[in-house]
Parts: structure tokens; C-alpha cells; sequence
């Protein structure tokens, strides 16, 4: 189902977030980050959410807006969100080629970027799984749902399907290993 794989999406998503959070740990403790990983998630990012999750989730809201306007009006304006977390995006990269330049950046200031990215993103999943999942789940037909699947673009995620790019690597190399680390800590 739809919503079942946008569901996915968003704890892989959560995922990265969390790799992405302890990489600004290191940066904010004046030690240098995984650059690779950073900008994998980085990627992964202007990739995947923005080619293929989004439009699917707007496609879905376009639906719940016909079926049940008051529970769209209650999510907000996706489309405007998704604008917003791209032009993020945007900020964080500019931030992190930055300092992979060696330009002049306060510290701060990357930090804050990265850390207002995460927290927006975090925020945004969090309304998508609390208001706009269940609403849509409840409202739309049957016919809807084929509608949208047919109208949407299936691609595999390239990182957390068994076709993963190349880019992705590192990324989930760091993954694992942070998870190896997690657990170490956890004993």
C-alpha cells in the first residue's frame, strides 16, 4: 500500500537524520565529521525525497483535498513544506561546501542550519504521520488509491533497497557502523 512505503520512507529518512545529528556532534565538539557520509545524506536527499517521495505524497494530498477538505486544511500546505525543506536543503549544502572550501562560515552558523534542517524535517514526518496518514487512510476509496498508484512513478530507493547507487556506500557503511557502535554502548 501507498502509505505503508511512505511510512518506510520516513523511518529511513528518521534514519539518516539521526546519522546526519551525530555527525553535528562531532562538528560542534570542534572534531571533524565524516564529510562523505554528509554529503551522501546530502544526496540522498535532493535524490530520492524530492524526485519520487514527495510527488507521491502530493498526489495523495491532491485526494484527501477532494475527499475530506477540513483534514487537509488541518495538515497545511504540503506542497509549500516541501518547498521550504528543499530550500533547507539548500542552505545546509551551501553550508557544507563552505567548509569543505575552507570559506569563511561561523561555526554557529552551520551548526544552526543543520540542526534547523533536522528539526523541520523531524517536525514535518511528524504531522505527515499524525494527521495526513491516518486521514487519507480513512477518506480515500479504492479507486483513489489506484488512481494515485497509477499516476505515480515506482522507483526503488537507492539506499535502503537492494539496488543501491554507489554514492550510497559510505553512507551505509557509516550507518552500520554507527549502529555496531549503538549497540557496543548498549552492553
Amino acid at each position: 500500500m501507498i502509505i505503508e512505503r511512505l511510512s518506510r520512507e520516513h523511518r529511513n529518512i528518521e534514519t539518516l537524520l539521526a546519522v546526519l545529528e551525530r555527525e553535528l556532534e562531532i562538528f560542534d565538539r570542534g572534531d571533524h565529521p565524516d564529510y562523505e557520509v554528509i554529503r551522501a545524506i546530502v544526496s540522498y536527499f535532493e535524490l530520492y525525497p524530492e524526485l519520487y517521495h514527495h510527488p507521491q505524497e502530493e498526489l495523495v494530498f491532491a485526494k484527501l483535498k477532494l475527499r475530506d477538505p477540513a483534514a487537509a486544511a488541518r495538515v497545511g500546505d504540503l506542497t509549500l513544506e516541501h518547498q521550504k525543506g528543499a530550500q533547507r536543503l539548500r542552505r545546509v549544502v551551501q553550508a557544507i561546501d563552505a567548509v569543505l572550501a575552507d570559506r569563511e562560515i561561523l561555526r554557529q552558523d552551520v551548526e544552526n542550519i543543520i540542526h534547523d534542517f533536522i528539526e523541520s524535517e523531524r517536525r514535518h514526518i511528524m504531522i505527515e504521520d499524525r494527521d495526513f496518514f491516518p486521514a487519507a487512510l480513512k477518506v480515500l476509496t479504492p479507486s483513489d488509491w489506484t488512481e494515485i498508484a497509477s499516476a505515480s512513478t515506482s522507483h526503488e530507493d537507492p539506499l535502503f533497497s537492494d539496488a543501491a547507487e554507489e554514492i550510497f556506500d559510505a553512507l551505509r557503511a557509516r550507518i552500520v557502523q554507527m549502529e555496531k557502535e549503538s549497540e557496543v554502548e548498549r552492553h
